[in-house]
């Protein structure tokens, strides 16, 4: 069990993290690069698999220069060619040794990339390595002023490491060959369509859940008003008090918080700083999977009786008997999960403990009505937008594709996403989806159900289906526009919330209940006609 207050906050956490999918891009497009005839490439990433004196060794990824002839996108095609060190290192002047179209090995001086590359050419290198002087690799462009760009044969830098180990085994007399080819990314990967119905099926859980309490409340409500009781004062509030509404200036605010949040994660981003996320998502993973479990378990008889009696324990209040049983197995699945959370497997603890705990704020988290859902919404949408293109002009990179990938900090992302590795894509990787693409669009999702089954409405003439196919149509469409931009991170509510938001406005507007979704948020019930009857009665009395 874990204190309200503390639960809140790790809730508010992870609504303000990052609205954010992404795929791996391995094509990186650069509009600040100069670009004319002949330095024109894209910036791709190059497999580097290595040979020493015939034995496969270590595989490296470099990136492929502006300038230059493509490289071979088949493994197979690749030509197995021996790797020679530049003399002098730098490749300025012409090499002492002569060149029989081997790899020239480089490192970076004081000329140009484009003026090594020239020189490699013409002493008969069939394509030229650069080392870069750090361990990340760096984008190779021509110069302004430069005119000599028509360079025949491909040019790839190396990180440091990679290429410093390269260089002390050819100072040993090794046999050094290597292959350079850049693989193509599928066009759809599965991981993506999995990713796709994970996102569908827990707005698709989490509705169900938050309409059949909301159903069961009014109910309760209903059976009281009927039966006049004088109790009623006293339980009028009865299901409100276990969920949370959220107000037109907190959806304001939420953009405030939110950019403030994520600067701080842009800024802070380290080792330690990931830690602490993670000991965050551990404690909100621990009551998510908690509830869940407890609400899965209660469908079950045998579970029933320990669901419904209660125990008192100081700090925690009423606690059921089987959220008692329940709690050391979420904990130690929560601690399991974060000291493996670097194994390969491990992705599939942070999936269950971000579903659950997504579906659990669903259920806690309510819009009253569809003026507070559309600027949620609304502003969600500008944030996203801002935070993933227009923050380049100010931090020079998008901040929330760097928050996403957890660069600077060692760690393979910060936790609050869903991830699935790509399987079938040569440069692995995760495709991954922000906690904020489900939860904000899945709030008003969740409304349009709960509005359905108190108005009493059957699936076609209700808005459930139809925003929930808005949903994952503008999801769908994320994608596309994510393998259309080679796996580049997509603002996913730039695609969402049109679909979605737009979908249920029109529908209202077009069937005349668009007053009443604006504002009361749910239809006209007998109760409410019972309990003016009452007010009535009583008066007379």
């Amino acid at each position: 069990m874990v204190s309200v207050g503390a639960v809140h906050s790790v809730v508010y956490v992870l609504l303000l993290s990052v609205t954010l999918v992404l795929g791996g891009d391995i094509v990186h497009h650069d509009d600040v690069a100069p670009i004319r005839p002949g330095c024109d490439n894209n910036f791709v990433l190059v497999k580097v698999p290595t040979w020493i004196d015939g034995v496969e060794k270590s595989e490296y990824a470099g990136v492929g220069a502006r300038f230059g002839p493509t490289l071979e996108s088949k493994e197979k095609r690749a030509n197995l060619t021996r790797v020679v060190m530049a003399d002098p290192p730098d490749c300025c002047t012409k090499p002492k040794n002569k060149l029989t179209s081997e790899i020239i090995l480089v490192h970076r001086g004081k000329c140009s990339f484009t003026t090594k590359a020239n020189i490699a050419d013409e002493a008969g290198a069939s394509a030229i390595l650069i080392i870069n002087y750090r361990t990340e690799l760096f984008k190779m462009v021509c110069e302004e002023n430069e005119t000599d760009v028509d360079i025949g044969i491909p040019a790839v830098m190396l990180p440091q490491d990679a290429g410093l180990t390269l260089e002390r085994h050819i100072k040993n007399n090794s046999n050094v060959s290597i292959q350079l080819y850049s693989p193509l990314r599928p066009l759809v990967d599965v991981a993506e369509v999995f990713l796709w119905l994970m996102a569908v099926g827990t707005i698709l859980c989490a509705s169900y859940w938050s309409a059949w309490s909301a159903r069961e409340a009014a109910i309760e409500q209903e059976k009281l008003l009927k039966d006049a009781s004088d109790d009623y004062t006293n339980t009028e509030n009865v299901g409100s008090s276990g969920y949370v509404e959220i107000s037109t200036i907190a959806a304001v605010l939420f953009v405030v918080i939110a950019s403030c949040f994520l600067v701080m994660l842009y800024k802070l981003m380290s080792f330690w700083f990931v830690e602490v996320l993670v000991v965050l998502f551990c404690i909100g993973g621990v009551e998510g999977l908690q509830t869940c479990l407890v609400a899965l378990l209660s469908c079950f008889r045998w579970f029933r009786q320990p669901a419904r009696t209660f125990v008192k324990i100081p700090f925690f209040g009423a606690v059921s008997y089987l959220t008692l049983a329940v709690t050391p197995f979420c904990i130690v699945f929560a601690v399991v999960w974060a000291v493996c959370r670097r194994a390969s497997w491990a992705w599939i603890g942070q999936d269950i403990l971000g579903i659950t705990l997504i579906i659990t704020v669903l259920q806690i988290v309510r819009i009253p009505n569809l003026k507070v859902g559309t600027v949620l919404l609304s502003c969600a949408f500008l944030y996203d937008i801002f935070w993933v293109f227009v923050s380049k002009w100010w931090f020079h990179e998008s901040v929330m594709i760097v928050v996403a990938r957890g660069d600077k900090s060692g760690e393979d992302g910060i936790p609050m996403l869903l991830k699935i590795p790509r399987l079938f894509d040569p440069w692995g990787g995760y495709s991954i989806i922000g906690f904020g693409d489900i939860i904000l669009p899945g709030l008003i999702v969740a409304f349009s159900l709960r509005y359905d089954w108190l108005a009493k409405k059957n699936l076609r003439a209700g808005y459930f289906l139809w925003a929930m196919t808005a949903y994952g149509l503008g999801l769908l469409i994320t994608y596309v526009a994510l393998n259309l931009m080679d796996g580049h991170g997509q603002p996913a509510l730039l695609y969402i919330v049109p679909f979605t938001l737009g979908t249920f406005l029109s529908l209202g507007k077009k069937r005349g209940e668009l007053k009443i979704l604006w504002t009361r948020g749910e239809p006209e019930r007998p109760c409410c006609h019972i309990q003016e009857d009452n007010q009535s009665i009583n008066s007379h009395h």
